[in-house]
């Protein structure tokens, strides 16, 4: 559980490299060498020159100083050192543990795939940064973005499962078929939710539609097709992904009224003491996702407020909301982890 709260703090580490727009201040991948900074004036001359040949900082940065590159290298910098960080907290006890005996013969395989997991999500992490480093873009592609930000959930998701498998006795699950295809099915909806959430992001969406409840005064807001985007429309027409995000927050919104109105009567009726704890589990993802929906309004609003290179009430949202967000989706897992017991 302590590894799953540091993948939470790098997903929003991860949000203020976004926000701070430093996640290509680093131009090369360095296992090794890059754990330390630039130390001294020539090495972080060396380091601005490198980010001089981007695209951002032809088309967007020109004007920067040192001190300005100094600031967006130490949070990519940053979220770097803590993804090593993930990893010897990880590696070091497994080894211990490993060599003096301490895993069920069970557990080897699953820690070998979460570590295997962790490897593939730094690998994604550099086919997204890549893919700013090139041409004209002086931003990482949304769609890898948010490539990213899902293979980041997957590792949460498993991390936290295996932990529950630790830490929960069976006695508090209890097996009921129909929450637990309810809660599946909760969790398939939120996980597309947050995949358009990270569309959002990687689009800077918010800003073309600071109105709520409707999208620049319509409902069905002008320009939500492009027919020669086709399909792309789904991954880089701002206000499409700007529709589909805010309705599939109502959708996701009364599904969970129902799942939770659902849990709440069946466990009632069961009276089986692991029956309470899930009913009392499945007012979780009704809080978190009431608080989600107020926080992605205000992130709305508030985007017309944005200033580059400051930190402001927009940020602060943006980041809480993609916190909630995952509490969101791991609440649904821990609800479908304790009516999902075997026979």
């Amino acid at each position: 559980m302590v590894g799953v709260g540091m993948l939470m703090v790098q997903v929003l580490l991860g949000g203020i490299t976004r926000l701070t727009g430093s996640g290509l201040s680093i131009t090369q991948w360095d296992v090794v060498t890059g754990v330390l900074p630039p130390l001294g004036h020539d090495q972080w001359m060396a380091e601005f020159h490198k980010y001089q040949l981007t695209p951002q900082y032809r088309l967007l940065n020109s004007d920067f100083t040192l001190k300005d590159f100094q600031f967006i290298f130490f949070w990519e910098w940053f979220h770097r050192l803590w993804a090593r960080s993930i990893g010897v907290v990880f590696l070091i006890p497994f080894i211990i543990f490993l060599l003096q005996k301490r895993f069920r013969q069970d557990m080897v395989i699953p820690m070998v795939i979460l570590f295997l997991l962790g490897a593939l999500q730094g690998m994604v992490g550099w086919i997204m940064v890549a893919s700013g480093l090139t041409g004209d873009a002086v931003y990482v592609n949304p769609v890898k973005l948010a490539m990213h930000f899902m293979f980041a959930m997957v590792l949460i998701g498993y991390a936290f499962w295996f932990g529950l498998m630790l830490l929960v006795p069976s006695t508090e699950r209890c097996k009921d078929r129909g929450l637990a295809r309810g809660a599946l099915a909760l969790l398939a909806l939120i996980i597309v939710q947050l995949t358009f959430g990270s569309l959002m992001a990687g689009n800077k969406a918010a800003t073309a539609a600071p109105t709520w409840p409707t999208i620049n005064g319509e409902f069905w807001p002008s320009g939500i097709w492009n027919s020669a985007l086709g399909a792309g429309n789904l991954a880089a027409n701002k206000i499409t992904i700007h529709f589909i995000h805010r309705g599939l927050a109502y959708i996701v919104l009364i599904a969970v009224c129902l799942f939770t109105w659902r849990a709440v009567r069946a466990t009632r009726a069961a009276g089986a003491a692991a029956s309470a704890k899930t009913a009392r589990a499945a007012y979780l993802p009704l809080a978190l996702t009431l608080t989600q929906v107020l926080l992605g309004i205000g992130a709305v609003l508030f985007s017309p407020g944005i200033q580059v290179g400051h930190w402001g009430l927009f940020d602060w949202v943006a980041e809480t909301h993609q916190l909630v967000g995952m509490f969101l989706a791991l609440s649904v897992l821990y609800v479908f982890y304790l009516v999902s017991r075997k026979s």
